[in-house]
């Protein structure tokens, strides 16, 4: 085992965390992020427990404490639970192994009270397991997510600084939290200004997204649902000469493809275009932020793209630009956060999807070869998805319904993986693979779906 020690670090949580924590709070619920292995060979289970105990030293390590203030910054702990990896006590068929990872999203993870991750094992019949594991998408953003899962693997553990859960007294801890407040007041002031501008900028969109939100009664109201998911796997060769014979690259191609499955689900505008939402990484060496990213949108018309990805690549340079004067817009009123009460938080849920009805989108581009190790053993597949935790029928439809897609490579093999809802249809895997073949069909692509 290798053990990084880190310089002392802030534990304080950075805007964007604990916006991410009001939302989780304010809504009774969110994302979750989940990396699925399937072992079709027997699996080290002496390996998978070195696995699971060397994440609980990295990023997935800690969960958070609270301010003493209500309108203070919250801090990060140390935690490393849970003590122990969870084995389902009986076999399963092969062919269960996507109902198995779904009923897994629907245990409790929660960043405050945790566990803030848990990692879980399903025995398959006639050999090999499935193994998920699942955090909270507060303490990490996906390229966060994939490193500490690469670190576990290899054996690597960091010591990140962070103080045990109740270790400062009150009166430390009034005294401490006071001074970041007071310390504060300039950025606040200028993050009220920023806010102005952006709401002002953004009038039709507060409209609609006000519109969209819903009382908290309305939360804790209809049986939960996981929204329906699929998995592709696709031949990185084969991948690779689709998008340079279109013109564009891999992530183009990863554009491109989610355009085309959000015509399919009729996730367009009056003109037929989509509107496709990518996060963009900001994390450096030695960041210890659950979310270090800022985000960019694409607007495509998805009935060109699977001719040429010329558009899509010109799109996606011309975004990536523009993305300091964006960028700056967006993040410039984060300061506000600890002042933004619950239902205010709730009523922008709808400006934070953004207008009309976008695609979720994040293609992780290649992984460390070790995150298919958690064993120290190549898994068969892996994937990597977002899903909502505690989301209920009536919410997904008031939202317009859903659509994120999620990509990766590693082992010679491009993962799509791809999460719908539609409004007023009969919701399930199937239908939502009848979007996805006949679009692969239309690059030319073909893929084993799980």
């Amino acid at each position: 085992m290798t053990v990084v020690e880190q310089a002392a670090v802030d534990n304080t949580l950075d805007y964007i965390d604990q916006a991410s924590f009001l939302g989780l709070r304010a809504l009774g619920r969110g994302p979750l992020a989940q990396y699925i292995w399937v072992y079709e060979h027997p699996i080290d289970m002496a390996g998978l427990r070195r696995f699971h105990r060397n994440l609980g030293h990295g990023l997935l390590g800690r969960r958070i404490e609270r301010s003493v203030l209500p309108f203070g910054r919250h801090h990060w702990v140390a935690c490393t639970s849970p003590a122990d990896l969870e084995i389902a006590g009986s076999e399963r068929p092969r062919d269960e192994v996507t109902d198995w990872v779904d009923e897994q999203i629907r245990h409790p993870i929660d960043p405050e009270w945790g566990p803030a991750w848990r990692l879980a094992v399903q025995p398959l019949t006639g050999g090999g397991a499935a193994v998920t594991l699942i955090a909270s998408h507060t303490i990490c953003d996906g390229l966060a997510f994939s490193m500490a899962v690469a670190d576990a693997a290899r054996g690597v553990t960091r010591d990140l600084g962070y103080p045990p859960p109740n270790s400062r007294t009150r009166r430390r801890a009034l005294l401490a939290d006071g001074r970041e407040v007071l310390r504060a007041i300039p950025d606040v002031a200028r993050a009220a200004a920023a806010a102005v501008r952006l709401a002002g900028t953004n009038r039709d969109d507060l409209s609609s997204s006000a519109a969209r939100s819903a009382p908290l009664a309305t939360f804790r109201g209809s049986e939960p649902v996981t929204v329906p998911a699929v998995a592709v796997f696709i031949d990185d060769v084969a991948w690779d000469a689709r998008a340079q014979a279109l013109g564009g690259t891999s992530n183009s191609l990863f554009a491109g493809i989610a355009a085309r499955i959000g015509q399919f689900m009729g996730r367009v505008d009056d003109q037929g275009w989509v509107k496709l939402s990518f996060p963009v990484s900001e994390r450096t060496e030695g960041d210890t932020r659950g979310n270090a990213l800022t985000a960019m949108t694409l607007t495509v018309d998805p009935r060109r793209v699977s001719d040429s990805l010329t558009d899509v690549r010109a799109e996606i340079k011309r975004s990536l630009a523009a993305l300091a004067d964006t960028r700056n817009e967006l993040l410039a009123p984060l300061p506000l956060t600890p002042l933004i009460p619950k239902r205010l938080a709730r009523s922008l849920e709808g400006l934070a999807l953004g207008s009309g009805s976008p695609i979720g989108c994040s293609n992780l581009g290649p992984l460390d070869p070790a995150a298919n190790r958690p064993d120290g053993t190549d898994a068969d597949y892996v994937w990597v998805r977002q899903m909502e935790s505690r989301i209920t029928p009536d919410i997904l439809d008031r939202l317009g319904g859903s659509l994120f897609v999620a990509s990766g490579r590693v082992h010679g093999t491009v993962f799509l993986t791809v999460s719908g809802w539609e409004v007023g249809k009969p919701n399930s895997k199937e239908r939502l693979a009848t979007h996805i073949r006949p679009a692969l069909e239309d690059f030319g692509l073909t893929g084993t779906i799980e």
